[in-house]
């Protein structure tokens, strides 16, 4: 983590420009009047450093020093058009400095009817955001008569403060003890801590020179409203409510359509919300969200990162055991180190608890007959196997009711193995899932069919029914890794007796040994299992990746840590996810960077145990590398856009020493997935604040496999004695929900702190858009690349390379018609002043917002063409909207164009991934027909199972943007 991608460390010092923070748009105007030195761009890629300043009459922006006249050196607030966020105009995307302009620090004024830009940089993004809500608040009230300068005094939030205290000034003098107000602020807010509360009272009453201690209705509201304001909500406030200090029904309609992603919201549904988080009664009544409700709505679950979709189960249960991710521990017995940690019940109770589906039952021989469970490096204490099971039937079930595998150690003697069994019968009754595999199928059977069901996985005698008993390979994981690593290993296992009983118990989860995936794959059985060590399966990841991938499809495979490990330290699961194997046990008494992966994994399809793997690594033609560090085929990447906003209530490191409680916390953004998706970045420092850190940073990362893809945001302590971990929370890919979101941190060991939350904005694209103007050769070298997922791959056999070859012009049309629709998109999203990150929703408010003529009223009219949404003009329109008008037909024509030629395209595509699948199972014979043999052949099998993956999967998305941005514009 101190690495973090090898980003330099930078320090903020100080979050805003001055102690004061803001709370209003009165403090947003009076900071313009005080004014501050912001960087003037210019298209000649020059910069200027001005000082800007807004008039005391609010009619002009002002700048010096400058060469015009000073009446010159202005800007009419009158003349305004538009303020925009972000390096979203040509100046910005045609200076040749703009790579070193932070986007969050720069923002536009265009004004005059032509829109001229006024490209201005912070030097924060906090005074950048000043700038732009002040502005857009003055703006909107040019019409109007501008009263806010008389003060806070009448506002809704105001009004609600009031009435509060009121209320607790049971004796009506206006005026109450600070002890009073203190605990009422707390009880308004109770993440505040009580000093820093009394501080705040303290500051106030100094300020106007008071020496006693009671609270005035004025000061309390002063200090709540300083306290209690989170600048960065307050600004998203202001921009999303069209800078009224409130949201309405309707804004927070448009919000949560067009930022949160959220699909059939209604006005009620919105009323709803403000009637269960507006605090104040006037509020509720008549419709509206201040500030106080707003922020308690972004802070509760509805606004959670993590996707309600995927809280309840969500995936397809139906597809065989192998085909699936399946929830693992090791020596589930131990609560603490495996060399010497105690055997205890209690890790069976919290491994079921977490969702696990596959535990371990090392059962040795115990007194009185009674077999027991212990850590045979400290025999010492120990649990009985019947107290075991008790309590697996108690639990197993409990969190999730998929099929429950437990993977037996027998080290027990022949009678103790009968008790065993006898045991199990009696405990867990018909839920012992004991039917023999049939010959006749191919695959193991669903978690759906196995529901509540209990599968021993263990050795088992042949079939022959008078082998009442018999000699099997030892299942002493740690015993036989030791032997391997002896210089007296020769090769053989040790050899432990089994009773005919306890085989029968094992039916679909077999264990064999594992000798190479060419003999497995001729000879091994589906109900039929290995179980590698975490060296070994290292090796064969590295060795043989594709094969891995290609076992794992039919195969059950079990990992387990390396024997090595006598801390009980953890391996890191992603390098066998990637490999498809299912059960990779971890040691869940070890918190740390591992675990964290593993319960963030498996806390999607609702925390089951269970998760699906990606398609490409469950087709039976198909073509995937573990170690693939570009291009899969027929997935098109995407990118994630990141904002790092805020912290909120940050505890000093639990193992931090002799230091006080202020820290000066960082965050880390880590992608864990297949290689070419593994990054990480950091964010500034923000120095001496735990309560409310503005970090305001935005990173991006490509993401070639999505459904493998997970995201770990860490924050740490940059001024650490001892210990830097503050806290982490850890999310798969696809459970991420757009849009502004609170991530909730966990502690080291996994717990969910109260109140400690990172605040994030989060945007997912099919590719990044825009750019400058003269890195448009770079963006369309990068497209190229982009393309490579869809190129097919010479297989060296005449008869196919023919089949193939009618797909290349079906697959460059599909491939032509989603670019050209996306370069649309990104043109009108540029002419709109909008990011790419931009949603279709946002790009077509902001379109009409823009065809709006100087007395309110619209310049186009919206026109249904053969279902298609034409805008036509109201006669004479200026020069910058003929040009949106433009661009949103274009858009429109690909959108069409894509939509109607896209059944033709896709049969074109399809059929010829049936005519290559004909050959699918005869293309080891026709290469040993044309001399291909040993690794060219291996090559040719590899090239075709590339070639049928891009044909399945291209078809599936190319043609989906187009109907979604004809979905968004008819409704």
């Amino acid at each position: 983590n101190q690495k973090c991608g090898g980003r330099k460390k930078t320090v903020s010092f100080s979050s805003m420009p001055s102690e004061k923070k803001i709370s209003s748009a009165n403090d947003c105007i009076s900071f313009m009047q005080a004014g501050c030195e912001l960087k003037k761009v210019r298209p000649n890629s020059r910069i200027y450093n001005r000082f800007f300043t807004l008039d005391t009459d609010l009619q002009a922006l002002r700048w010096e020093p400058s060469k015009k006249d000073l009446e010159k050196a202005k800007l009419d607030i009158s003349a305004i058009k538009e303020i925009r966020l972000g390096k979203n105009t040509e100046t910005f995307r045609n200076n040749g400095l703009a790579d070193q302009i932070c986007e969050d620090c720069a923002f536009s004024i265009l004004h005059g009817e032509n829109y001229e830009s006024l490209d201005l940089v912070a030097n924060s993004a906090d005074v950048a955001n000043i700038w732009v809500s002040g502005l857009r608040y003055l703006v909107s009230r040019s019409k109007q008569p501008l009263d806010f300068m008389e003060g806070n005094q009448n506002t809704p939030r105001f009004m609600w403060l009031k009435t509060v205290f009121e209320a607790a000034d049971v004796d009506g003098n206006g005026i109450m003890l600070e002890d009073t107000s203190v605990e009422l602020i707390k009880q308004l807010n109770p993440t505040l801590k009580e000093a820093k509360i009394r501080l705040k009272f303290k500051e106030i009453q100094k300020s106007k020179e008071k020496l006693t201690t009671r609270v005035t209705e004025e000061e309390f509201c002063e200090a709540f409203c300083e306290l209690c304001t989170r600048p960065e909500v307050y600004f998203l406030l202001v921009q999303i409510s069209k800078n009224k200090e409130y949201l309405d029904a309707n804004d927070l309609m448009l919000f949560l359509e067009a930022e949160q992603g959220v699909t059939h919201i209604t006005e009620d549904m919105c009323l709803d919300i403000i009637r269960r988080y507006e605090l104040s009664e006037e509020g509720r009544q008549k419709g509206f969200l201040a500030i106080d409700g707003f922020t308690q709505y972004l802070l509760s679950s509805e606004c959670d990162i993590f996707d309600p979709e995927q809280k309840k189960v969500a995936q397809d249960m139906t597809q065989p055991l192998s085909h699936y991710y399946i929830n693992a521990s090791h020596n589930t017995y131990l609560i603490e180190d495996q060399f010497r940690g105690p055997a205890d019940i209690n890790g069976y109770i919290r491994a079921l608890k977490m969702g696990c589906r596959s535990i371990e039952l090392d059962v040795s021989d115990g007194s009185d007959n009674e077999p027991i469970l212990c850590n045979r490096n400290n025999m010492t204490t120990h649990v009985s196997f019947r107290s075991v099971i008790e309590v697996i039937n108690k639990f197993a079930f409990v969190a999730s009711e998929y099929p429950l595998i437990l993977c037996l150690g027998n080290h027990c003697s022949l009678p103790q193995q009968k008790v065993m069994v006898q045991q199990m019968k009696k405990v867990f009754g018909n839920k012992l899932y004991t039917e023999a595999p049939l010959p006749s199928e191919s695959y193991l059977p669903s978690p759906e069919k196995l529901k509540r069901m209990i599968i021993v996985k263990g050795k088992k005698l042949p079939s022959d029914p008078d082998v009442l008993e018999g000699e099997v390979t030892d299942e002493d994981e740690e015993a036989e890794m030791s032997r391997r690593m002896s210089v007296d290993y020769n090769g053989e296992q040790k050899q432990i007796r089994l009773c005919r009983e306890l085989s029968d118990l094992v039916s679909i989860c077999k264990s064999v040994q594992y000798r190479d995936f060419e003999l497995s794959m001729k000879s091994q059985n589906y109900w039929e299992m290995c179980s590698f060590s975490e060296t070994e399966a290292s090796r064969i990841a590295n060795e043989y990746p594709e094969d891995f991938v290609n076992y794992n499809k039919k195969f059950l495979s079990r990992i387990y840590p390396s024997a090595m490990r006598i801390d009980s330290s953890n391996l890191n699961p992603q390098d066998f996810w990637n490999c498809g194997c299912q059960i990779v046990a971890m040691n869940f008494q070890t918190p740390g960077p591992m675990m964290d992966l593993h319960t963030g994994w498996f806390l999607q399809n609702g925390g089951c145990g269970y998760v699906l793997r990606p398609s490409i690594m469950r087709d039976e033609v198909s073509y995937f590398s573990a170690n693939t560090k570009g291009i899969l085929p027929g997935v098109s990447p995407l990118a994630l856009h990141i904002k790092i906003i805020s912290g909120q209530n940050f505890p000093k490191p639990k193992g931090a020493c002799a230091k006080g409680d202020v820290i000066d916390p960082y965050v880390c953004i880590e992608i864990h997935g297949i290689p070419a998706d593994c990054s990480e970045q950091r964010t500034k420092t923000v120095q001496q604040n735990s309560d409310n850190p503005i970090f305001d940073e935005t990173f991006e990362f490509q993401i070639n496999l999505p459904e493998l893809a997970m995201i770990r945001f860490v924050v740490l302590d940059d001024d650490y004695i001892g210990d830097e971990f503050i806290g982490q929370y850890t999310i798969p890919f696809e459970c991420l929900q757009p849009g502004y979101r609170h991530v909730p941190l966990r502690s080291f060991v996994g717990d969910i702190m109260e109140h400690v939350t990172l605040f994030a904005h989060i945007a997912i694209t099919n590719r990044s858009g825009g750019g400058k103007a003269q890195k448009r050769s770079l963006s369309v070298r990068m497209g190229k690349k982009v393309r490579e997922y869809t190129m097919l791959r010479n297989i060296g056999l005449k008869t196919i390379d023919d089949i193939f070859k009618i797909a290349v012009h079906p697959l460059r049309e599909a491939i032509d018609m989603r670019e050209n629709m996306q370069n649309a998109i990104v043109s009108i999203k540029e002419l709109c002043g909008l990011p790419p990150i931009a949603s279709l929703k946002q790009c077509l408010l902001t379109l009409s917002s823009r065809l709006i003529t100087s007395d309110n009223t619209p310049s186009v009219s919206l026109v249904m063409k053969d279902s298609f949404p034409y805008l036509e003009p109201l006669g004479a329109i200026p020069d910058v909207q003929k040009k949106m008008l433009a661009a949103y037909d274009l858009m429109i024509q690909e959108s069409r164009f894509l939509i109607e030629m896209a059944d033709t395209v896709q049969e074109k595509i399809v059929q010829c991934q049936k005519a290559g699948m004909e050959f699918h199972e005869e293309l080891h014979n026709l290469g040993a027909k044309e001399g291909l043999k040993g690794r060219k052949l291996n090559k040719a099998t590899e090239s075709f199972a590339w070639n049928i993956t891009v044909l399945k999967t291209c078809p599936c998305v190319f043609m989906v943007e187009g109907i979604i941005f004809l979905w968004v514009c008819t409704h």
